[in-house]
């Protein structure tokens, strides 16, 4: 069977897979290179004849994949003109089914929606129509600097959530042609791309694009005008660029800026910051006003909210510092006292305490594992969630505290474990490895998958799979527990929660970079 539909641009040919109609590489918009860089995303190109989205289209340009973010087999051609989405749907019909668009994590300079991980299929059975894409990274993607852009008015950074709000209105322009439902939209985003989503709720070019949002694990961390300048110059040295002839650096070669923003990123690490090269930038377009500023007063775009993180976050990125369980707490309390100053070693406290009471780890590695964990990334996702549900009572909130058997479990409930369960990948065996393949993994997959689907129908997790899912609110913090044993639990880690109320050393809803 021909599975033939429209766009505004033209005609495409899907295939058919296990029951699923698959798109891939429809281009949504253009990013021209060279003087054309640092620009918002052109149109389209239009086509006449049947096009094939049989393959999928080039990835940005970028570094290499971060471990466990991506598969064997995984597309690896990259070309600046990166700009393509990919569909599944049960139906190239008119069933108005609801949407659910990807934003694929990577930290801003790797990635692609075409992982394997991020197959839409088991989704698309469930009845959403599953839109992935790619957005630029990197320098390409993030480099805020007036000197280089163009005299639009759109500002001068944050091409990669220009690129997101294109492939948004590409959805509401022809995503009824492959059965899906144009007001009824959901952002979905993991770790880069839910910072995406977080940002994109501020936005106010986003009004109306998108009629719901789940953010995993990435809180709104965005940097200031001459912080964002500051990077810029930096990245331009490390390019081999005079940081005061920056134009120079629309004549450089693609891969010449992939590896200044490796380098960045490098650097980035040893500060004490968010150890990314570049950030989405409060550039007076794009985003006009710090974005955990705008949702906390109400300002953002007031959609259904799904937010939520890992227990053990940081667990990935501890391993890979390869401390190999050296990290006493006297190191612990030092790191910490750099992010919060005197309140260090009570919170240590505080962790350790807690964690005893539980008959969980208390070796440095876990503290420090589970401090930054909550500094990171839960404490600030309560505090948007809550900002949210100040002004949207359907804002709902999850942990999940699966572990992965991987490295004799040393990676815990880390860092985007949760992405195979959402879309029912955690069947493939090749992902398997790294999550577990017992049928309570299964359960578990199936059960966070119609959730998803349900939120993305109705604006309301609960389903049978699950039951009912409470709303978010201060007065009892209800969290939806995804693990080996599933449910709802009012206020989880409570004790941790309050050392950083008590000593006032919380982020608030994200981290903002003035310099």
């Amino acid at each position: 069977m021909e599975g033939v539909t429209r766009t505004e641009s033209g005609p495409v040919r899907g295939t058919r897979e296990a029951e699923v109609w698959v798109f891939r590489g429809i281009p949504y918009a253009s990013a021209p290179g060279g003087a054309g860089r640092w620009r918002r995303p052109s149109p389209a190109p239009s086509w006449v004849t049947v096009r094939d989205a049989l393959s999928w289209g080039p990835i940005a340009p970028q570094t290499p994949p971060i471990p466990g973010f991506s598969l064997a087999g995984d597309p690896t051609a990259w070309d600046e003109d990166c700009l393509n989405l990919n569909v599944w749907t049960a139906g190239v019909d008119d069933g108005r089914r609801p949407v659910l668009v990807w934003l694929h994590g990577g930290g801003f300079t790797t990635g692609t929606g075409a992982s394997a991980l991020f197959n839409g299929r088991r989704l698309a059975q469930k009845g959403a129509v599953v839109v992935t894409i790619n957005y630029r990274l990197g320098a390409l993607g993030l480099l805020a600097d007036p000197e280089l852009a163009g005299e639009d008015g759109g500002g001068c950074g944050n091409w990669s959530l220009h690129d997101q709000l294109a492939a948004l209105g590409w959805v509401r322009a022809n995503i009824a042609w492959f059965g899906g439902d144009p007001g009824n939209v959901t952002l979905v985003g993991e770790s880069a791309g839910a910072m995406s989503v977080s940002n994109l709720l501020a936005a106010p070019a986003g009004s109306g694009l998108f009629h719901r949002a789940v953010i995993q694990s990435g809180p709104p961390a965005t940097g200031g005008p001459q912080w964002a300048l500051t990077r810029a110059r930096r990245l331009a040295q490390l390019a081999g660029v005079d940081p005061d002839d920056r134009g120079a650096l629309h004549d450089l070669p693609a891969e010449q800026l992939v590896t200044a923003t490796q380098r960045l990123a490098a650097e980035a690490s040893t500060t004490g910051q968010l150890p990314l090269a570049l950030l989405p930038v409060v550039d007076g377009g794009l985003l006009e006003r710090v974005p955990a500023d705008v949702i906390a007063a109400g300002d953002g775009a007031r959609v259904p909210l799904l937010v939520g993180s890992t227990r053990d976050e940081c667990a990935l990125f501890t391993v890979a510092a390869g401390t190999n369980g050296d990290l006493g707490e006297g190191r612990v309390a030092a790191r910490l006292d750099r992010m919060v100053g005197p309140a260090a070693w009570e919170i240590v406290d505080a962790y350790r305490e807690a964690r005893a009471a539980r008959n969980e780890s208390v070796s440095g590695d876990d503290l420090w594992t589970a401090i930054t964990t909550d500094f990171v990334f839960r404490m600030p996702l309560q505090s948007l969630a809550l900002a949210q549900a100040q002004h949207e009572p359907r804002s709902y909130s999850y942990l999940f505290t699966w572990e992965s058997p991987f490295l004799d479990g040393r990676f815990g409930s880390c860092h985007g474990l949760e992405i195979p369960f959402v879309f029912g990948t955690v069947a493939d065996p090749a992902v398997q490895v790294f999550t577990g393949g017992s049928p309570s993994a299964l359960e578990l997959s199936e059960a966070m998958q119609q959730a998803w689907v349900a939120f993305a129908r109705d604006g309301d997790p609960s389903c049978d799979a699950v039951g009912t899912w409470p709303a978010y609110e201060p007065s009892r913090r209800a969290t939806m527990v995804f693990g080996s044993d599933s449910g709802v639990e009012d206020d989880p880690r409570r004790c941790e929660r309050m050392v950083w109320e008590r000593t006032d050393s919380a982020l608030g809803i994200g981290h903002y970079y003035h310099e």
